[in-house]
């Protein structure tokens, strides 16, 4: 192990178990993580896994760290009654006749002294690292303004005597723990979709080692165990079937609600159910190799990760600390110096500002949004890479749509047969079928099928065989030439198509895929096809273009073909006859224009145009490349997740917009107040406990906001 050599990692100052290799916020209590130097060889991401794991999906963590919080809560708010009744404010103002058996001062430095170094001390910790990271932040603030009326009164009580501030520094802890404590509640709301992502992982699973079955963890499985698999049983990890057949349920990992049967060689999902028959599966990825570990992953990137708002956000609050310690000094001076008051009246008004100045509602504006907007995505099987990509997928006016396994099922089905020249639609497909036998294309499966399905089997014997790439194949069938593709290849062969091209163009129009036959010179049919478009295209093109987007298709089908898709679907510009490879320049046009482009398609062939684009959706996935392409992963296949997916996005954004406005004008408006400001003009003015439930309030109202985003889960889908 190297020690020479220092990485930085973060750890939160009230649970310091979190631990995490980058920035971001506790799973627990959503404190700002702080650096923290450790020598290499550190593993800090199998730390990051398993306490993400604890204190996420383990309701028992997370219940303990919530506890913790309501704990520290809780005393500080036993304490602080007692404090009140025997502070200044109870004896003085409110005239309370109180048994006193040793002096107030004392008492009340026994009672607040608990709270500030044991409730309160993780604002003192994070003061420290952050100030030894040069970094001023909430903790700072809190720090400042507790220790400020504590250090103060306890001089006071010590030395010279006289009215003390330990009520302050009292019930600015209280009020910041109960802030914390409402936060930590909303933030656990948000993680149960990454919850229940976990408890699709069973805690024990059967696997055969050295000829036995035995039981172990799922935790314990290793690359090539053979995991058994009965009926009802949830697949620990991800691998490939080496025995047996069944049906998969998936719908909790993949969203697709009808069971996929699965046979030797087939891929098993971690987390998806079997149905029906025993099998034995290889485990292939493991642990964190998993699927489902990579989208629990993903989703924690995305609710730890900062949206551009939040990077400004972060600039704000850097600069209100120093407004905050600022007016609070400048408080002091003009009130004790310039004004003429008394040090206590001088240093009532500088606790205050620093306190209410405090930027913690600026802070959790766009995290708790984030984190909310990012746990219903999850939900609904919207999976969303990063903050940055939650809040500008508002900002897509054009939006570009592969064709083949987006708006359609990608899987084409045989729609007509027509025959010519006394052939018969039975010779048509057997012919077909014949020369297509054993090819792995989609139009060459669909023949087969239809061939089948018609009663046109057996296939007849084929000699000569001659693919015509581009055009067609070519063959000797029972002694005689056989032709199937496009309406050039037969034309360049010399067979004659004008007495049919009326039926051809029809055909085409409708956005059908054609395949002409020709036996012996003579024209014998053509077997048309059609990927047909999914049961939500139509409604996803309408619902786009009424958000005020440009809707393109592409597609590496024919012109026509393309055409009579878009009309069907009701999309006016189409890139038709695309190679995979150039979509990406397709999807640099757009920009060129101006807009802001999303590109959506599989996430395998398309991944080129998906990383040109600003904002890259991969749709129907169930697989590591399609959650490594897109900047946003839709499980399901359903085209309608894309217009669920921006409608989230706008309302995420609307959120983030109201919490910083909040933010700051409260700021800017209490600074004023708290500072004295107006107090010889309009006798306002403001005790620093009271600024600490105002300051405490406003976060509450930020975090309350975030929750109400919920709010728009019906409407997602509509």
């Amino acid at each position: 192990m190297n020690h020479n050599s220092q990485k930085t990692i973060y750890t939160c100052p009230m649970h310091p178990e979190v631990i995490r290799p980058e920035p971001g916020l506790c799973p627990g209590c959503g404190m700002a993580l702080i650096p923290k130097k450790e020598a290499d060889g550190y593993d800090t991401s199998e730390l990051s896994h398993k306490d993400h794991e604890a204190a996420m999906t383990n309701p028992q963590m997370a219940k303990k760290m919530e506890a913790d919080m309501r704990r520290r809560f809780l005393i500080s708010f036993l304490l602080s009654i007692p404090i009140i009744l025997y502070s200044p404010l109870g004896l003085n103002y409110f005239k309370l006749d109180l048994p006193i058996f040793m002096p107030a001062n004392w008492l009340l430095f026994i009672l607040t002294t608990p709270i500030v170094f044991w409730t309160g001390s993780i604002f003192i910790t994070g003061t420290y690292y952050s100030l030894k990271a040069r970094k001023l932040n909430m903790s700072v603030l809190i720090a400042t303004g507790v220790l400020a009326a504590y250090l103060f009164s306890v001089l006071l009580t010590f030395t010279v005597g006289g009215e003390t501030f330990y009520e302050a520094a009292a019930l600015l802890v209280t009020f910041v723990l109960f802030g914390h404590w409402m936060e930590m509640r909303s933030r656990r709301g948000t993680s149960d979709a990454l919850r229940a992502l976990f408890d699709l992982v069973p805690p024990q699973a059967k696997i055969i080692r050295d000829g036995k079955e035995i039981i172990v963890s799922s935790a314990e499985i290793v690359h090539n165990d053979i995991v058994v698999l009965r009926p009802g049983d949830k697949a620990p990890v991800d691998g490939v079937i080496a025995e047996g057949e069944t049906s998969i349920d998936e719908s909790l990992v993949t969203g697709e609600s009808i069971p996929v049967a699965k046979k030797v060689g087939d891929k098993i999902i971690g987390g998806s159910v079997n149905q029906t028959g025993t099998v034995k599966f290889q485990a292939m990825q493991v642990g964190s190799e998993t699927v489902l570990a990579q989208i629990i992953k993903l989703v924690e990137t995305a609710q730890n990760s900062k949206a551009p708002g939040q990077r400004l956000a972060d600039k704000a609050a850097g600069w209100l600390v120093i407004l905050a310690v600022g007016s609070g000094l400048a408080a002091f001076l003009g009130w004790y110096f310039a004004a003429g008051a008394t040090l206590l009246t001088a240093l009532t008004f500088a606790i205050a500002a620093v306190v209410i100045a405090c930027p913690d509602a600026l802070g959790l504006a766009t995290p708790t949004a984030v984190a909310v907007g990012t746990g219903i995505g999850a939900k609904h099987n919207i999976l969303i890479k990063d903050a940055a990509t939650l809040e500008n997928t508002s900002r897509i006016n054009a939006i570009i749509l592969d064709k083949t396994g987006t708006l359609t099922e990608g899987r084409p089905r045989v729609t007509n047969v027509v025959a010519f020249n006394n052939f018969t639609e039975h010779e048509i497909l057997q012919y077909e079928a014949s020369l297509e036998a054993g090819s792995n294309h989609p139009l060459a499966k669909a023949i087969f099928e239809e061939t089948k399905k018609r009663g046109a089997l057996p296939l007849k014997p084929m000699e000569n065989f001659e693919s015509i790439a581009g055009f067609g194949l070519k063959a000797r069938i029972a002694g005689k030439t056989v032709l199937a593709g496009t309406e050039k290849l037969l034309r360049d062969n010399a067979v004659a198509t004008e007495t049919v091209k009326d039926t051809l163009d029809q055909l085409a129009r409708a956005g059908k895929t054609l395949s002409l036959l020709a036996v012996d010179g003579v024209l014998a049919g053509v077997v048309a096809a059609a990927d047909s478009p999914r049961a939500n295209s139509k409604k996803t093109v309408a619902a786009l273009k009424n958000l005020g987007l440009e809707v393109v298709m592409i597609t590496g089908d024919h012109t026509q073909v393309a055409a009579g898709i878009g009309r069907e679907l009701g999309i006016d510009r189409i890139f038709a006859e695309v190679l995979p490879a150039d979509k990406a320049k397709y999807v640099k046009k757009l920009q060129d224009e101006n807009k802001f482009v999303a590109m959506v398609g599989d996430g395998i062939n398309d991944a080129p145009a998906l990383a040109q684009s600003d904002i890259g959706i991969a749709i129907g996935a169930g697989t590591d490349v399609a959650i490594e392409t897109g900047n946003i992963v839709l499980m399901k296949s359903d085209p309608y997740d894309i217009v669920a997916a921006i409608r989230l996005s706008k309302a995420t954004v609307v959120k983030m917009k109201q919490n910083l406005f909040w933010a700051a004008i409260y700021n800017l408006l209490a600074v004023p107040v708290a500072a004295g400001v107006f107090y010889n003009s309009l006798g306002w003015s403001l005790r620093p406990e009271i600024a600490a439930l105002l300051m405490s309030a406003s976060s509450i109202i930020v975090a309350t906001n975030a929750v109400l985003l919920k709010r728009v889960e019906p409407r997602l889908k509509k």
